[in-house]
């Protein structure tokens, strides 16, 4: 399914993004690829040898960088045949204690750089499924885009809005353009750079100030970078509008659909437990 297609996957310079491409070249696909992180960026390429690929150091929140890129691609390999929409940060504070910069580039990372994104790949995924009958719109969500959770709401805003705009897209190309898949990802808890490289801010009363959310993170996370890009790939395969990863994101989703009003207080409950 993936030979020769080009896909175009932001955040790869690690993580599940560096997974993705890992993968999807070994499939046959052409990837081009953007992060912020250079040297993460070019550790990617030298992973993928000989195969057929392309880096460019990109900031998502640059407009005019973005749009170049997704051009630059379709120039250099003559087509895009699909987006992973995959680059993202986190911030840890609670609203009242989140500084308006740091909430905003949260936003302006998770959120603005994924609605760029679409906006630049589209006309050109349109193209090529209209042509060979298959194009893909993936945008990462989190399992923060299903529940809230305390000293995330920056987060939880971004991803709640990467589900939004996803869901919509996906009714809207439906009717337009049915062999574009639009596709939105939950992630659980992954063993990526995310939780290490989240900006710790301020706790909640009761949260250890000395606690090493990163390495805790890290122990309890369930499912590899390699594994969650199968999944995801999986998914594009079949065509899913929703995929979730891992079993806590499973755990999630099933919690919050039995209890849609409460679930909070169970997810509090257990907060307290394990303080």
């Amino acid at each position: 399914m993936f030979e020769g297609k080009v896909i175009a996957i932001t955040g790869a310079g690690s993580g599940i993004g560096r997974a993705l491409a890992l993968d999807l070249a070994t499939r046959g696909a052409v990837v081009a690829l953007a992060d912020k992180d250079e040297a993460g960026l070019a550790e990617t390429r030298r992973l993928l040898g000989n195969r057929a690929a392309s880096i460019t150091p990109l900031d998502v929140t640059d407009t005019p960088a973005l749009k170049a890129w997704i051009d630059g691609a379709v120039a250099e390999w003559g087509r895009l045949d699909g987006i992973i929409n995959n680059a993202g940060l986190s911030v840890v504070a609670p609203f009242a204690d989140c500084p308006a910069e740091d909430f905003d580039r949260v936003m302006a990372v998770n959120f603005t750089g994924v609605v760029e994104g679409c906006r630049a790949a589209l006309p050109h995924v349109r193209a090529a499924a209209a042509k060979d009958g298959v194009g893909w719109i993936v945008n990462i969500s989190s399992v923060f885009g299903m529940m809230g959770y305390p000293t995330q709401s920056a987060y939880n805003a971004s991803k709640y809005a990467v589900r939004g705009l996803t869901e919509a897209m996906a009714m809207e190309l439906a009717l337009t353009d049915p062999n574009v898949a639009v596709i939105r990802v939950h992630p659980g808890g992954i063993k990526t750079n995310v939780a290490k490289n989240s900006k710790r801010i301020a706790l909640l009363p009761g949260q250890d100030p000395n606690a090493d959310f990163a390495a805790e993170f890290e122990k309890n996370a369930p499912t590899t970078p390699e594994q969650a890009a199968a999944t995801i790939i999986r998914g594009m395969e079949r065509r899913q509008h929703r995929v979730l990863i891992g079993p806590d994101a499973r755990f999630i989703d099933w919690i919050v659909r039995l209890f849609p009003v409460s679930y909070f207080r169970i997810i509090g409950n257990f907060l307290g437990r394990k303080r």
